[in-house]
């Protein structure tokens, strides 16, 4: 595609988010600037713009943004690891960066600020009453970048998946990376819905949105609905459609184990500070999304299950390649 002339800069362009909305905004015809500490993990990026530096220095995050029209801030901590220590920091580098070269900052948002007792349908201007560590953390980075009165845009989203495992549940707790899928680890309770977002589709409505920057509010705020799976049911049927196995079961999360084990292991402990997210409905309410753009860019389950699980080695046998419908 022809370029637009403009560059967008990634910070986090590793990771799933990242990389992901890197292959959209070329696509769309942007250049892509990444700053990264280890060069060895960009020498397949070609066509990249690398920097070297650390997000948490912000000399390195404002040398970085000479002359971009947009940050990507899709850099977070591996494994949920020092959220306390590095989460806020990283940002505060990217604020100080587009205040000196004034791009619009982009954020992929979580529902860990709505709290142990959310909404069951929330839409973005649902309360944010975060009562776990991680959720206080994610009202405060939206807080901060509203009171920077810098443009912004944030896409909220629910579990990722698709593209490398990083600290999705799919990669790390549904499937088993590298491994032929027999079973479907399922930490939800039983009856109760719960939301994913396929990486490729959040990257191009990320995109899109950004195609009409101009249009955006200063702070412009969406939710994606993604994929809804209304039980275990719908998980289950999905993942059958995806591999083409009837004999696919489902298991149940050993949350009593992990809980067990919390204490000696930090992620584990990380994890189980997130249980609730699979005890309770959530489901996030895309209307302003659908308004603005006309549709939301969507992958059907089957497909990007399908493309998930390839790119994990969880598919015994390459299927028929099926091509995802034009977005």
């Amino acid at each position: 595609m022809t370029g637009n002339g403009k560059t967008a800069l990634i910070l986090g362009i590793t990771g799933g988010v990242g990389g992901a909305t890197a292959s959209a905004l070329r696509r769309h015809g942007w250049t892509i600037r990444a700053l990264y500490r280890d060069p060895a993990k960009l020498t397949a990026a070609s066509g990249i713009d690398g920097r070297r530096g650390d997000a948490l220095v912000p000399a390195d995050v404002i040398a970085a943004a000479d002359g971009v029209d947009v940050i990507v801030h899709a850099v977070n901590p591996p494994g949920y690891r020092n959220w306390e220590t590095t989460v806020l920091p990283m940002l505060q580098s990217t604020i100080a960066a587009a205040k000196t070269s004034g791009a619009r900052i982009v954020l992929p948002g979580t529902v860990y600020n709505f709290g142990s007792h959310p909404p069951a349908l929330a839409d973005e201007d649902a309360p944010q009453v975060a009562d776990t560590k991680k959720g206080a953390i994610r009202v405060a980075l939206e807080r901060a970048l509203e009171n920077s009165g810098l443009p912004v845009l944030i896409l909220r989203c629910g579990d990722f998946f698709g593209g490398p495992a990083g600290n999705s549940w799919f990669g790390q707790a549904m499937v088993k990376p590298g491994r032929p899928v027999t079973r479907i680890v399922w930490p939800g309770r039983t009856g109760v819905g719960h939301a994913f977002a396929y990486l490729p589709d959040v990257a191009e409505t990320i995109a899109r949105l950004l195609a009409r920057e101009a249009e955006l509010p200063r702070f412009a705020r969406f939710h994606m609905d993604g994929h809804w799976f209304a039980n275990e049911g719908d998980v289950l049927a999905a993942f059958r459609a995806a591999t083409g196995r009837d004999d696919l079961r489902l298991a149940r999360f050993p949350w009593g184990l992990l809980r067990l084990a919390a204490p000696f292991v930090p992620l584990f402990r990380e994890m189980a500070e997130l249980r609730y997210l699979w005890q309770v409905p959530l489901r996030l309410d895309n209307r302003r999304l659908t308004t603005f753009l006309g549709a939301e860019p969507h992958t059907p389950a089957p497909v990007a299950l399908r493309e998930a699980l390839r790119s994990l080695g969880c598919l015994e046998t390459p299927p028929v390649a099926e091509k995802a419908p034009a977005r």
